[in-house]
Order: structure tokens, then C-alpha cells, then sequence
């Protein structure tokens, strides 16, 4: 009985997980970042910003997150259900990255206890990338991306 009961909550499990995913299917696209070749999903829906890097449990060198906003304005957010340490770059309307900060994972955090990371300035680009990538890979405030 135990085993039928942990077997039908895989598979809820299973049916919930792909109906999030679904809504919020990710573009593909590469951008050009300080001389690097950047892989990136891209949130520009309502769910999408909402959902980001949720839930996921891994990220590949020279891989994240584009989060793409309809205007400049000073950008909030914080690390609800996502369990990687992150770093995110905000970057403004001309794509020049204005603020970095390092985003301590989520998990095992009370959401009412969950830090929340404001731009410095004014963006409309944010980038998640793993932790520490813009300092290993020599981005500064002032470097521009262009999509590739």
C-alpha cells in the first residue's frame, strides 16, 4: 500500500511539473556578453518573469537566464523555490549592465524571510547567471551585451 501511495505521487508529481514547464516554455538564444558567448533562456511572458530559475537544480558553465521587461524601472527579486546561489546583472534600456549582485539561494528559507535584490538603477535586462560568473569572467559595470 505504501509503495502503490509513493508511486501515485510521482506520477502527480510527474503531471504537475509538466504542466508548469509547459506554461512556461523558455526561448533559446545567445548573446555576446565581455567577449563571451552567452546561452540563455529567455523570460519575457508574465510567467515566465514570475517562474524564472525556479525548482532547477543545476546550471551550465556560460548558461542562464534573460529576464526581458516592456520598460526601465528599478527591478526586485528574490530567490523563492530557487535552490542555486545565483548571480544576476541588471542592465539598462541600451543593454549596459548597471548594477551585479550575488543572490543567495532560496531553499530550506522561509519565504517570508527571503531577501529581496533591488537594482541599483533603473533596468529593463536582468541575467542570472551560477554565482560568482560575472566577477570569474571579468564583467563590468559599463559592458554592453548585444544578442548574437
Amino acid at each position: 500500500m505504501v509503495l502503490l501511495l509513493k508511486c501515485f505521487a510521482l506520477v502527480l508529481l510527474q503531471i504537475f511539473s509538466s504542466a508548469c514547464l509547459s506554461a512556461t516554455d523558455f526561448s533559446k538564444k545567445k548573446i555576446l556578453l565581455g567577449g563571451k558567448e552567452v546561452k540563455v533562456e529567455v523570460a519575457e511572458t508574465q510567467d515566465q518573469l514570475q517562474r524564472g530559475l525556479m525548482f532547477r537544480t543545476s546550471l551550465n558553465a556560460d548558461e542562464g537566464m534573460l529576464f526581458v521587461f516592456k520598460n526601465e524601472e528599478t527591478r526586485f527579486f528574490w530567490m523563492k523555490n530557487t535552490f542555486l546561489d545565483l548571480s544576476i546583472g541588471f542592465f539598462d534600456k541600451n543593454k549596459v549592465l548597471v548594477d551585479v549582485q550575488e543572490m543567495k539561494s532560496g531553499k530550506e528559507v522561509n519565504e517570508m524571510l527571503l531577501p529581496s535584490y533591488a537594482s541599483a538603477k533603473p533596468a529593463m535586462y536582468a541575467l542570472e547567471m551560477k554565482k560568482g560568473w560575472f566577477d570569474i569572467n571579468k564583467i563590468k559595470i559599463g559592458s554592453k551585451f548585444k544578442f548574437h
